[in-house]
């Protein structure tokens, strides 16, 4: 008859054996998180009078959950899901092509949404322009104006580390064309319309008093290092 030890011992080496054979080990995974919505540094109303509360509100919790959500399910059963939201953007070609617009769509519309809010403060946070950007502000304010439609404008730092000023349509990110984002302006009308109605222009401008540049910096830095 079997004792105690000899069943441990051959029960010991029976789940040894398992692993050999290549059954799961589930204490070893490497399964990523998906991706959540970020919080805000500030609250809904905090920029105000120039984004309003229930714009941010609207924006925030509906619009870019949304896309995280869409996301989420678009990389359910991907290796890829939960990479660092940067990195992904900038591995389209390792995205099946058969769910790659989907995630362009609503990677684009996380990543280019929580850069957005990462440039934001209440105008009474925030210092001066930063010298560095002030002769790309006139140019930055002519690309937001001239968006058809949907997309964003944008000052990046391209692959000779220099500034430059460029759009995107929809959600495209400028990580997909190896540039890096320092400062960025949603300019769908779902970020504007509710304030500004058909007015982009005044959104553009008011932009300007809750752009956080301390933040702009540090992106900066970080890009041309």
């Amino acid at each position: 008859m079997m004792n105690r030890r000899d069943m441990i011992s051959n029960s010991l080496k029976g789940a040894a054996l398992l692993g050999v054979m290549g059954l799961p080990k589930l204490a070893c995974s490497t399964a990523r998180a998906p991706y959540e919505l970020p919080a805000l540094g500030f609250s809904y109303d905090a920029l105000e009078p120039h984004i309003d509360a229930l714009t941010m509100e609207i924006h925030h919790s509906k619009h870019h959950q949304g896309y995280i959500n869409n996301l989420n399910t678009a990389l359910a059963d991907s290796p890829l899901l939960g990479l660092p939201i940067d990195e992904l953007m900038g591995r389209m070609n390792d995205v099946p092509e058969s769910i790659r617009q989907t995630v362009i769509n609503n990677g684009g519309g996380h990543a280019n949404h929580a850069f957005f809010w990462s440039i934001l403060a209440p105008a009474s946070e925030n210092r001066g322009t930063d010298s560095r950007f002030k002769p790309y502000m006139e140019e930055f304010e002519r690309a937001a104006m001239s968006v058809f439609g949907s997309g964003w404008a944008w000052i990046v730092v391209n692959e000779e580390k220099d500034l430059d000023v460029m759009t995107t349509a929809n959600q495209d990110s400028p990580l997909m064309v190896g540039k890096t984002p320092v400062l960025g302006l949603d300019v769908w009308e779902h970020a504007y319309y509710l304030q500004h109605q058909n007015m982009r222009v005044n959104y553009v401008k008011n932009f300007w008093n809750v752009v956080n540049w301390s933040a702009v910096e540090a992106h900066y830095e970080k890009a041309i290092k």
